[in-house]
């Protein structure tokens, strides 16, 4: 996986707080991500797919739209990733 992320402004955090804030806002652009996708894929009618449909198809369904969310979301997602670090990192540095 590449990480297609911008660099962040300097910060006066430790680089493992900074890793773990990064991988919070790719996380959580990731479910943005899923929230979004989630109503298109509930429209597609499985009774026709290839498999058939069925409750199997069903339930791993929103396994699938996840994988597809965390996928595009470090391919460079919406962009959400970079300002909502940038953002943890200003309430971290100011709650010192």
């Amino acid at each position: 996986m590449i990480d297609r992320t911008p660099p962040a402004a300097p910060s006066s955090l430790p680089a493992a707080q900074q890793q773990k804030l990064q991988k919070a806002a790719a996380d959580f652009e990731a479910m943005a991500i899923n929230q979004l996708l989630s109503p298109i894929f509930d429209t597609v009618d499985l009774s026709k797919s290839i498999f058939g449909g069925g409750e199997a198809e069903a339930a791993w369904k929103p396994m699938m739209v996840t994988a597809i969310a965390k996928q595009m979301s470090a391919q460079g997602g919406l962009g959400l990733a970079q300002p909502i670090m940038q953002q943890m990192i200003r309430m971290q540095e100011h709650a010192k």
